[in-house]
């Protein structure tokens, strides 16, 4: 039999390369044969710690299953150490691994690696006088030295410390290339230190504070960024971000993300209005309340400004109202979850360029919702809740069907009761009215469930039936998503 054609290697990883997220076609690519193999392995340790969400625990076999390939990748002073003190942990082959996989790890979980080394060693009887801690330790300083000596990391996590693993950072050497930390305020100020001697590029940080304090360490390796785009505060439990508002002030033109994450209304927000070169900002406010601070910012100009969320409590309606006056013009993205009628009559007056939005309508509001379509000519995509004391979904379909822009293609419902609240004659009426427009363009229609993610109204049998219908007639593509998986996918709070 003629040799199949084999594609270059480029373009096999680029093939590759896009089935990152599914774990299940990498590892039956592992399979085919060398040249596959040694692409999937890498794109399978680029991010070894992404395989579970909020819902699902690591299994211990798994956890168990990383750790020996880690160690079996350890340099043999390291191996060398743990035989000293009768640490052993099985590794996949007595000899040495087929690859280094820590060299192709760009994602760095420290407090995942503790808590991984702590689930395995528990069950392990000790054989000599070092105790479990003691132990957890040892391994978990010599995994992090050999990833720290990897210039692959892109990603640096470490925010917490649950286990109380002392930790030591003497040596950090790869680490030049890191372009993301993820930091908290309790972390050793050696880890700090160490890292400022030879990261400089960071272009996202986000720190979360556990004291009102930040050490001199943080502040230095913050000042020393020369590119530093993205940046992440989120202080709760009376904690706050004052003490380290000097510092990253010394970044007011290069910083173009701001995400801000609090339960206290009475932290300072005036101090956004430095950066004056933002594309992004999201507040995420956890708690009710006026955040009079923001009365300073309503005036505040951010001619660049292109996304602004504000995903959970919002400030007072006035103040985003004034805020959107300013700065409304070049939005493409608003998401806001405040239910205030002036409010929302403001998107269309003063956000004409919208293509992304996501606001809340009460039941008597669908004029509003036509007001935007008109006023937002751009609009590709839209949020909406339904049910209960939202919008009726039978009316949303109407003002969708007959008032939305050439553009728009993208329709997300959030179904706000456990009630079944669109009918089949309903849904298909939407779908021939969607058919008919001119000019013809794909809808995707998205259900998003925000109770037990598990039921989704719009998908029952007879729905369904309507649903795959037209789309095998290229005229509607259906998702459905839980309320979770929406707001990871929105990223608007880590």
């Amino acid at each position: 039999m003629d040799q199949l054609p084999t594609l270059p290697t480029d373009c096999l990883n680029e093939i590759i390369e896009h089935l990152e997220k599914d774990k299940n076609t990498l590892h039956s690519c592992l399979l085919v044969n060398r040249l596959w193999c040694k692409i999937s392995v890498r794109i399978l340790w680029k991010d070894v710690w992404d395989y579970k969400d909020i819902y699902q625990q690591r299994s211990l076999g798994m956890a168990t299953s990383i750790l020996s390939t880690l160690v079996a990748c350890l340099p043999n002073k390291s191996k060398e150490n743990l035989h000293k003190n009768e640490i052993t942990i099985s590794t996949p082959t007595s000899k040495s691994p087929l690859f280094n996989y820590a060299s192709f790890c760009q994602v760095l979980l420290i407090c995942e690696i503790i808590k991984m080394v702590y689930n395995v060693l528990r069950d392990m009887p000790s054989v000599n006088s070092l105790s479990l801690q003691d132990r957890n330790c040892l391994v978990t300083n010599e995994i992090i030295k050999m990833f720290m000596n990897q210039t692959s990391l892109k990603k640096l996590t470490y925010m917490y410390n649950y286990y109380h693993c002392n930790l030591s950072f003497p040596y950090i050497f790869g680490v030049r290339n890191l372009s993301e930390l993820r930091c908290g305020t309790n972390i050793t100020s050696d880890f700090y230190y160490q890292l400022s001697q030879t990261c400089h590029n960071l272009q996202s940080i986000s720190i979360e504070f556990h004291s009102n304090e930040v050490s001199n360490e943080l502040k230095e390796l913050i000042s020393l960024q020369s590119n530093l785009k993205n940046l992440t505060l989120l202080a709760y439990y009376d904690n706050g971000w004052e003490s380290i508002i000097p510092t990253i002030t010394k970044h007011p033109n290069t910083l173009t993300k701001l995400h801000l994450c609090s339960d206290d209304d009475n932290l300072s927000l005036s101090f956004v209005s430095l950066f004056s070169n933002l594309q992004e900002i999201i507040f995420s406010f956890l708690e009710s309340a006026d955040f009079e601070d923001f009365k300073m910012l309503q005036f505040a100009k951010f001619p660049n400004l292109q996304i602004l969320k504000i995903p959970y409590y919002c400030p007072k309606p006035e103040y985003i109202m004034n805020f959107l006056e300013n700065n409304g013009k070049n939005l493409k993205n608003f998401y806001i979850s405040e239910n205030d009628r002036a409010l929302s009559l403001s998107i269309a007056n003063f956000c004409p360029n919208l293509k992304s939005l996501c606001v809340a309508f009460n039941n008597s509001e669908i004029d509003v919702l036509k007001t935007i379509f008109i006023g937002c000519q751009y609009l590709e995509r839209i949020k909406v809740w339904c049910g209960g004391d939202y919008l009726i979904v039978k009316k949303v379909f109407e003002t969708v069907a007959n008032h939305a822009s050439n553009n728009f293609c993208e329709l997300k419902i959030y179904n706000s009761s456990n009630s079944a609240f669109i009918s089949p004659e309903d849904l298909e009426l939407f779908f021939v009215s969607w058919k008919d427009r001119t000019p013809k363009k794909l809808l995707t229609l998205i259900g998003i469930n925000c109770f037990h993610y598990t039921y989704n109204s719009l998908v029952n049998e007879e729905n369904m039936n309507i649903i795959k219908k037209y789309e095998n007639l290229g005229i509607i593509k259906f998702k459905t998503r839980s309320y979770y998986e929406e707001g990871k996918e929105e990223e608007c709070c880590y």
